[in-house]
């Protein structure tokens, strides 16, 4: 079993605030300093240039993936890791739609990440006018699957209410019809067993800043599975993607492998953090954080219903039907939710009206669950979210 007082204690958790928004940024491993100044100083300042071979930078990026493959499910050689995720939505969808070349039709839904139909848009505006971006309603997805179809992008759980998906039952539809899918886990990994591979996902893709904590800016990584690799192009042909980088071809050969979907120079001091937050994952099953997290979750339901029973839920109740977040709706939700981080309750805004809680079970525990239902309830019932200073609007909510 998985030992969450342990996990706790190699976090750094600020001093008197309960931190409910690691669905947004992960608290800061303790070990993440540490290792980013070795990279600074015993690495960048002591080696140099010489470090992209002496100190194995140049490999970072599949090392990494390697050790993000088992907590995504996904095989050995099938994940790579850097530059961000817009990118790696863009690079996975492209890829994917070239291997149906006469299909027209990426189909999405309109609970999806901004960002993932911002990109799917480019690229089909890219593309010839015959192309088509269809977005649906979430629950009606199944039904849109067609021959028509060429890829189906989902993000897996909801960045708004935390609903998730049914990736197996989706995919399996997806395949039955012909289409491929593009999985998002921005939200999934870290959080909950996703097995790639048993689902027979296609390709997928992700941040590591969330329920990875490896901080603010932190690489994403693309999963393609192994069926696949051989036979995907990568349309960002970035020069780390090339088979020999150093040769300086005038020609771009693609590397073997996920090698191919590398695209620009590894950021190798946030790989650093990433590698010291990974290092928190050797001793821990994301079956077991999945179940600490339903624990959780339903402790906080539970507790909200009774306290604050003007707050409606908007995640599903069903908490095998959510991610690793609790959601509600209110007329009041961003001074509600400025009040809360004053009083040192950390969770976030999103439009219109929902306020987020994420639950990570690597440092979060029942009393901190305890701790911010009290201050909400207290909060509501004062109506002290009704000041100026919490209605007015920040660059981040």
């Amino acid at each position: 079993m998985s030992n969450f007082d342990k996990t706790r204690e190699q976090f750094v958790i600020p001093e008197g605030q309960v931190y409910l928004v690691g669905n947004s940024l992960g608290l800061m491993p303790k070990g993440a300093a540490k290792r980013v100044l070795h990279t600074i100083e015993a690495e960048w300042g002591t080696m140099a240039v010489k470090a992209w071979n002496n100190a194995g930078w140049m490999d970072q990026p599949d090392k990494l993936g390697n050790r993000l493959a088992p907590i995504i499910g996904a095989a050995a050689d099938t994940v790579t890791t850097g530059d961000t995720l817009s990118i790696k939505v863009f690079q996975a969808l492209s890829s994917a739609m070239a291997l149906r070349p006469k299909r027209r039709v990426i189909l999405s839904d309109n609970g999806n990440f901004p960002t993932d139909l911002y990109m799917a848009g480019g690229l089909v505006n890219l593309l010839d006018s015959d192309y088509e971006l269809r977005v649906v309603n979430p629950e009606e997805v199944m039904d849109a699957l067609d021959e028509d179809v060429a890829v189906l992008m989902l993000t897996q759980v909801d960045y708004r209410t935390g609903r998730l998906h049914d990736m197996k039952a989706l995919t399996k539809r997806a395949h039955d019809v012909g289409a491929l899918t593009v999985w998002d886990l921005a939200h999934t990994a870290g959080a909950m067993a996703t097995d790639l591979a048993s689902n027979n996902a296609d390709f997928a893709i992700g941040c590591t800043y969330k329920f990875l904590n490896a901080g603010p800016g932190s690489p994403a990584f693309i999963y393609v599975a192994p069926h696949l690799i051989e036979t995907a192009s990568s349309a960002l042909s970035g020069w780390l993607g090339h088979a020999q980088p150093f040769a300086f071809e005038p020609a771009y050969q693609p590397a073997v492998g996920i090698r191919k979907f590398r695209v620009g120079t590894p950021s190798v001091l946030a790989m650093a953090s990433l590698d010291a937050a990974l290092d928190i994952w050797d001793d821990i099953d994301i079956n077991d954080v999945r179940a600490r997290s339903i624990e959780l979750s339903e402790l906080f339901i539970t507790e909200m219903a009774k306290g604050c029973p003007s707050l409606t839920l908007a995640s599903p109740s069903d908490p095998h039907k959510r991610g690793s977040q609790v959601s509600f709706t209110c007329d009041y939700g961003y001074p509600l939710m400025q009040a809360l981080i004053a009083d040192g309750v950390l969770g976030d805004f999103r439009a219109p009206d929902i306020v987020r809680f994420g639950i990570t079970p690597l440092y979060l525990n029942e009393g901190d669950i305890l701790q911010a239902v009290e201050q909400i309830r207290q909060i509501v019932d004062a109506k002290s979210w009704d000041k100026a200073e919490f209605h007015a609007r920040k660059a981040v909510t």
